[in-house]
């Protein structure tokens, strides 16, 4: 037989993906996927249903829905306090990882540079790697992942043309300040690059801080392309919902790229979670203060056991370092090893730290727990590391 396509041959199943296998076949709580197990707010749902019983079920605008889009306008202007001119700025998108795909394929050529903040994202990394473009890894700073900006500044070259962003941070947890973006955006105009910014984690903030989008700071609306989508803020992961927001010139090559790729998001779905912005304020303050609990759960249990790490900024994950642990326990020799001793002590899954580094090296010993699962949920998963490890 013929071999397959070059840009698959270094494609393997994700760690994530493979914790979640190993899980299965031996009974346990994940705590590696970003699943998000809590229930979808029900007009969500009502809305859905009723978009089903009405067959509302043919392809909408490739864009997305009027009423949706409309309503993500306002969000957009509001919350994010960026200058939407109208809906010809938003596209709503399968999931944040089809915003992703066309967003990279309309921005970048293959060869081309795009500067990446380590630790990183995999899926970012993935699908940019089989799209031919050139990587340049920043690295954080340990434990709360500082970006090193004159390293940022030295790695521009005549051949960058993007800088890719995730704030809050999958998997540090780092929350990007004002001031830090606002340092972000002088290297982008200097050197006349585009952003991509990754903002899911946008209403999971801790500690009194506040989101911030790159796109709302003066002179960076232009080029700045804003990804972010339903799955984390109403624990909706499988509807596969997101957005995406930037200048018209560019929402519209996405939208064309998006037809030919799939087509639409689905359009029931899209009437269900256009319920969504009719609901109270208070779901929000509602959801930030459940995470912040299950985050304080998570944080005191792992320090306890003896893992090392700043707690997060936000989102709704630990990227903890276990090096202590390897004196301690058998088992915790790297991060491969370490998750797979979790699951057989004290079945409680995580993620390998060296799916978020370009060196396997430099995440040998850390492992990135998910707390973003029902309390109960959780709080199980806290008692069975502390009987298995205190």
């Amino acid at each position: 037989m013929k071999p397959l396509a070059r840009r698959t041959d270094n494609l393997v199943q994700s760690n994530i993906r493979a914790v979640t296998i190993l899980l299965n076949q031996t009974g346990g709580i994940n705590l590696g996927q970003g699943i998000c197990d809590m229930p979808t707010p029900d007009p969500i749902k009502r809305g859905a249903h009723e978009a089903i019983d009405s067959d509302r079920s043919v392809y909408s605008y490739y864009g997305g829905i009027d009423r949706l889009r409309e309503s993500l306008l306002r969000k957009g202007r509001e919350y994010n306090d960026i200058p939407l001119s109208s809906t010809n700025n938003i596209m709503v998108t399968v999931g944040s990882t089809g915003a992703f795909v066309t967003a990279i394929f309309s921005l970048l050529n293959p060869g081309d540079e795009i500067i990446i903040f380590e630790p990183f994202y995999g899926y970012h990394v993935n699908l940019l790697q089989v799209m031919g473009a050139k990587l340049i890894i920043i690295p954080g700073t340990p434990p709360d992942w500082q970006v090193d900006f004159d390293a940022l500044r030295a790695a521009v070259t005549d051949k960058t043309k993007a800088i890719l962003l995730n704030t809050p941070g999958n998997p540090s947890g780092k929350v990007w300040s004002r001031a830090d973006l606002e340092t972000l955006l002088e290297i982008l105009q200097k050197h006349d690059l585009y952003a991509i910014t990754d903002e899911i984690y946008e209403y999971m903030v801790y500690d009194g801080r506040t989101h911030v989008s790159l796109a709302s700071l003066p002179g960076a609306f232009e080029r700045t392309i804003t990804l972010s989508g339903f799955s984390k803020t109403y624990n909706m992961t499988g509807w596969r919902l997101g957005y995406a927001m930037g200048p018209t010139r560019i929402i519209e090559k996405m939208g064309l790229l998006a037809d030919l790729i799939y087509i639409c998001a689905p359009t029931p779905l899209q009437h269900g979670v256009a319920e969504a912005f009719d609901m109270d304020a208070s779901y929000f303050e509602e959801l930030s203060q459940a995470y912040a609990d299950r985050r304080e759960l998570l944080c005191k249990t792992l320090e306890n056991i003896g893992f090392e790490f700043s707690w997060p900024e936000g989102s709704y994950y630990v990227l903890a370092n276990f090096e202590k642990l390897a004196s301690r326990y058998p088992g915790f020799n790297d991060d491969d090893e370490a998750l797979r001793t979790l699951v057989t002590r004290a079945k409680v899954g995580a993620v390998a730290g060296s799916s978020f580094f370009t060196r396997p090296k430099d995440g040998r010993y850390y492992l990135r727990f998910c707390f973003a699962k029902e309390i109960s949920v959780l709080e199980q998963a806290c008692m069975d590391l502390r009987a298995a490890f205190a």
